[in-house]
């Protein structure tokens, strides 16, 4: 480890030389900021027409094509008439961290950073802050003055413009209060593939973050990270007539208690950072993690409380009518038989089983070595859902009177579901939740919820949120049955590439008034291409009890935390291989995600040497099993053949 910093480190001085070198004497046209291993360049200027400007090159070929910077404040434009007054030496960024939970358990940072100093017409002052690494470019806004009063920004200039032949793929945005009981947005749409950006449709609401495009070299991801209370979460829209992507604010009717929409604060005052992760592999993409490596540090006094693990949850399959005393003792059985850490019980629990039933059930649990994590809804007048128990969140005095009271019971972590969109006052509300529960020791689970942009690294207690069209709309229609498949196959590359995803993967069963069109053999290589800081299952202890033993042992051992990961093969909706790392183990899986048989060839040079281990693929049928004994080396490529919506799994 300490080589490889090393070499880092002499990567970034020579960046830094050759940089200073291209600035020294005249005053350039354009500034350029380069990634140590000098792949990726960042070039600035301040145009002819007094615009700030960005574009992002590699060795002669256009990633991001010149496009335009900046915000407009309710007191100021800072988008023109804007004058480069000074610009900061480079200085070098490398850091290391590690995450209790995760893709990736000891993170390394190692980049360059460069920070212009510009003012309005006006007067006003706004830095632009650039970093770039190996795997990609981030810049954010900085308003350096220092007001008392409250600014508001109207509307962010922040431009993506790709090449002509580039191909997107993204998910769009619901409109807010749509949908069931108004509880949109929740990041639950299905994504289009492949689509040239010149011929995307316009899509009011936007486009969520992360956001995939395919050039003919490279693979760009866009997203945000370290959104802070004084700011709101965002989305990708694209102008109508030149089809350029920018930046975009939430919908007017995303907030909550009459709060804030739009982004407002005192001065000083710093954006969040957009994030262009690039490589002309996927692998750049999927093993980065710029999301975490750029949002704050751990805010926590103490994360001795934060334990990932696996999950037993009976809602998904069986539904509110399962919140009920003798089901929940059922699945706590089945998460102690399973060596799983916890047992959730969903919506209801309070007039269905009541609060001292549940703390009951908690004792029970706990003599089992199982915690109980347990359901609310977040909302107070935002939505119309009558899940219950609801409106025991909203003020801090309720969550300290509820949260004390939950201590006492000896529950682990709560589940906060429909929250009212992305707006300021929202991101506000989520980070209050998340710093009262880890007041008293409580992990927290968000679902109906925004992405969560990093939040994971500064509040560690939040293990994981939904933001993703899960397993159970597949239980809801069978469109999205239909389209499981593709739609897994599509998250690595987007959603799950900087957070932790609460899709709830792995059913074996047959799902009621459903035909299931994915194989035993990719809903169990679910558990290891998903990650999540607990990971809940959605299958059933009789579903469970149906499987060979050997199926059993490897969801008893499968890891909810992992220490690495590396990118195998795949492409957005088609195929995924993935392997990941937990202490010694490797543990390497694949989904099919078209209707067709694949024979694949995997380099397996990731690997130190030969090495031994299970491997378990599909039989004959979509419900049935092959397993065996495998033997992989380093310098041979593995051979493996995958059905028709079809997955394996392999332990070494």
């Amino acid at each position: 480890m300490m080589t490889q910093k090393i070499g880092m480190i002499k990567q970034l001085f020579i960046s830094v030389v050759v940089v200073v070198f291209l600035s020294c004497g005249r005053k350039p046209d354009a500034y350029m900021i380069s990634s140590p291993d000098r792949q990726i360049s960042v070039m600035f200027r301040v145009a002819g027409d007094s615009t700030a400007r960005y574009w992002i090159v590699s060795k002669g070929s256009v990633i991001i094509r010149e496009g335009q910077m900046g915000l407009i404040r309710d007191d100021g434009d800072f988008s023109k008439s804007m004058v480069l007054e000074s610009v900061s030496g480079i200085r070098t960024v490398a850091f290391d961290y590690t995450m209790p939970h995760g893709k990736k358990r000891h993170c390394y940072y190692a980049g360059v950073q460069r920070s212009f100093h510009l003012r309005n017409a006006k007067g006003q002052k706004m830095d632009i802050i650039f970093r770039v690494s190996n795997d990609g470019a981030a810049f954010r806004y900085v308003f350096p003055e220092t007001s008392n009063e409250v600014r508001k920004i109207c509307r962010e200039v922040s431009q993506f413009r790709f090449p002509s032949d580039t191909r997107a793929f993204v998910s769009p945005m619901s409109a807010a209060k749509s949908g069931w009981n108004r509880v949109n947005p929740c990041y639950e749409e299905h994504y289009v593939y492949g689509v040239p950006v010149g011929s995307l449709r316009y899509h009011e609401p936007g486009w969520v973050f992360p956001a995939l495009f395919r050039s003919e070299e490279f693979w760009i991801l866009i997203s945000e990270t370290a959104p802070d209370r004084d700011y709101c979460g965002c989305r990708l829209q694209q102008n109508i007539s030149t089809r350029i992507f920018y930046v975009d604010f939430p919908q007017k009717s995303e907030t909550i208690f009459t709060g804030p929409v739009y982004p407002e604060s005192t001065l000083p005052w710093k954006t969040p950072w957009r994030i262009i992760a690039v490589g002309r592999g996927l692998d750049s993409i999927v093993e980065s993690t710029l999301g975490t490596d750029l949002s704050k540090p751990c805010s926590l006094d103490s994360t001795d409380f934060v334990r990932p693990g696996r999950a037993s949850w009976s809602w998904v399959m069986m539904k509110d009518d399962s919140t009920i005393y003798r089901v929940q003792k059922r699945f706590i059985d089945y998460a102690a038989d399973m060596d799983w850490e916890y047992c959730l019980i969903d919506c209801y629990w309070n007039t269905q089983i009541g609060y001292e039933k549940i703390q009951e059930l908690a004792e029970y649990a706990a003599s089992k070595g199982v915690g109980i994590l347990i359901w609310y809804n977040s909302a107070g007048d935002w939505n119309t859902t009558p899940l219950l128990p609801r409106n025991k969140l909203l003020t801090h005095e309720d969550r300290i009177h509820e949260f004390t009271r939950l201590r006492k019971m000896g529950i682990k972590g709560i589940k906060v579901d429909f929250f009212g969109g992305d707006g300021q006052s929202v991101m506000a509300y989520y980070q209050d939740i998340l710093e009262d529960a880890a007041r008293f020791d409580l992990m927290v689970n968000c679902h109906g919820a925004t992405l969560p942009r990093g939040w994971q690294r500064t509040y560690p207690n939040l293990m994981t949120m939904e933001a993703v069209r899960g397993f159970e709309y597949v239980t809801f229609e069978q469109i999205n049955a239909d389209l499981e498949p593709s739609h897994a196959c599509m998250q690595p590359f987007t959603r799950n590439v900087f957070d932790p995803m609460d899709f709830t993967p792995v059913c074996f069963s047959e799902v009621p008034n459903i035909n299931r069109i994915t194989s035993n053999g990719f809903e169990l290589a679910c558990s290891v291409i998903f990650w999540s800081g607990i990971q809940h299952f959605a299958e059933t202890p009789q579903g469970m009890s149906g499987v060979p033993d050997d199926i059993k042992q490897f969801m008893r051992e499968v890891p909810a935390a992992w220490d690495d990961i590396r990118f195998i093969k795949g492409y957005p909706g088609k195929l995924v291989v993935l392997a990941r790392r937990s202490g010694d183990c490797w543990y390497i899986a694949g989904i099919n995600g078209e209707n067709i048989e694949k024979s694949l060839n995997l380099d397996m040079d990731f690997l130190q040497k030969k090495t031994e281990g299970i491997i378990i693929t599909d039989g004959a049928g979509l419900r049935s099993f092959k397993s065996g004994k495998i033997r992989v080396e380093p310098q041979k490529p593995l051979e493996i053949k995958l059905m028709a919506h079809g997955g394996f799994v392999i332990r070494l």
